[in-house]
């Protein structure tokens, strides 16, 4: 069975490059409350997960070089949102399994 098939390799890299990006614990804990939160400024964000401020700012910047967040600014603060349609609805459903029995 050919399994170019099922997904092409274009699609599989590219899926593999987001969640090796993704797949560090604090930048999915980061992705988890970047999507559960109004105001996700970095400040918020080093205080809800309770990491430094310099190692919330890194993981960050990884994100939104890899294209995964991006940030809006507003009066003094940068706001963090989450760019990326298929990693928004993997952390929709890891959030959703979170909230489920």
């Amino acid at each position: 069975m050919d399994m170019g098939t099922f997904c092409s390799d274009p699609l599989i890299d590219e899926y593999s490059k987001k969640l090796k990006v993704c797949g560090h614990p604090v930048r999915l804990k980061l992705l988890c409350a970047i999507s559960k939160q109004d105001d996700t400024c970095v400040t918020n964000l080093w205080n809800c997960l309770g990491e430094s401020q310099p190692v919330i700012s890194q993981h960050l910047a990884v994100l939104k070089e890899s294209g995964i967040v991006d940030c809006t600014v507003q009066k003094n603060k940068r706001i963090y949102s989450i760019a990326d349609d298929f990693i928004r609805d993997l952390v929709a459903k890891i959030v959703d399994e979170k909230r489920s029995p």
